[in-house]
């Protein structure tokens, strides 16, 4: 089982001319201890249930290329990007660039987003559901026919709202035969038909049970557009909670191991968590020392 990190929240003593020092030596120590990956939320403004509007919340990919720099060896993404949020084009471009600068190691995480209080406040186009998933799709088969040969396909592409003429990408990305592409989401009927027909990795949440039956609908939507189910990484979001959070008791790293083997038995290949109730670098040490080895073996 791989296990990775998602940051989620960049309020840390010192105010924001102290961010760059702890994030700094958050992914050092995660890239050291042996996290495969580390992840970003792909927002603008501090979402509810992890913090107050007004807290800090870094841009995604800048802050990517940022953790990029200060690691060398975990894989890097967001969980997952909006994609209204960019231009389909510019989604590949930002992927393309991580990948590149960082030898690699980029995913392009991507979804349909949920946040229209977000979109609004600043000022984004949000449009409806249904026209969301239309631009996931083709900014997927963008990104697909961006990364194709040395330079992108030769085009066009005519998608549900993207119109292009001619998909050159240079430089072309270093992961072949492209950047994995990871669509985050557990809808049934939409979100996991798009994963079955285009992604590498599908992103889910919930109880073991939970994430269980969308593993089962994921495969039968591969069993319908002829796709081999095991080509998909099935990956999960989950919180563990080590040191004080606002009362919760701390998890064990045997409790951890516990929890994280359970959704290894329901199917997640891929467990990312976001650490709940420490920015303390000492807790990604104990996971790295005390869970990760045991999960290697699942």
């Amino acid at each position: 089982m791989k296990v990775g990190l998602q940051i989620r929240s960049f309020t840390w003593p010192g105010g924001p001319a102290a961010i760059a020092d702890h994030l700094g030596r958050l992914v050092r120590t995660a890239d050291d201890v042996g996290f495969d990956s580390i992840w970003l939320m792909d927002h603008f403004i501090q979402i509810r249930g992890v913090g107050r509007p007004t807290e800090p919340m870094l841009e995604g990919w800048t802050t990517l290329g940022w953790i990029a720099a200060n690691t060398s060896r975990a894989q890097l993404g967001l969980l997952v990007g909006g994609v209204p949020y960019r231009q389909p084009a510019v989604w590949v471009k930002a992927a393309t660039a991580l990948d590149v600068l960082s030898g690699g190691r980029a995913w392009l995480g991507i979804g349909a987003a949920w946040n229209q209080e977000e979109a609004e406040s600043l000022g984004i186009p949000f449009p409806p559901l249904a026209e969301r998933f239309e631009l996931l799709e083709d900014t997927v088969r963008l990104a697909l026919a961006m990364w194709e040969g040395e330079h992108g396909s030769m085009g066009p592409l005519d998608g549900h709202h993207v119109r292009a003429t001619r998909l050159l990408n240079a430089p072309q990305s270093i992961s072949r035969p492209h950047v994995p592409i990871m669509i985050g989401g557990g809808g049934e009927r939409r979100t996991l038909r798009l994963v079955a027909r285009y992604a590498d990795a599908a992103n889910v949440f919930g109880a073991p049970e939970a994430i269980a039956r969308k593993y089962r609908i994921l495969e039968e939507h591969c069993v319908a557009v002829g796709r081999d189910f095991d080509e998909i990484e099935r990956t999960t979001l989950q919180s563990v909670t080590l040191g004080s959070d606002g009362g919760r008791t701390p998890d064990t790293a045997a409790q951890v191991v516990d929890h994280l083997g359970e959704l290894g038995d329901a199917g997640a290949q891929h467990v990312i968590v976001n650490v709940r109730g420490t920015h303390d670098p000492a807790a990604l040490e104990l996971i790295g020392r005390d869970v990760i080895p045991q999960l290697r073996a699942l």
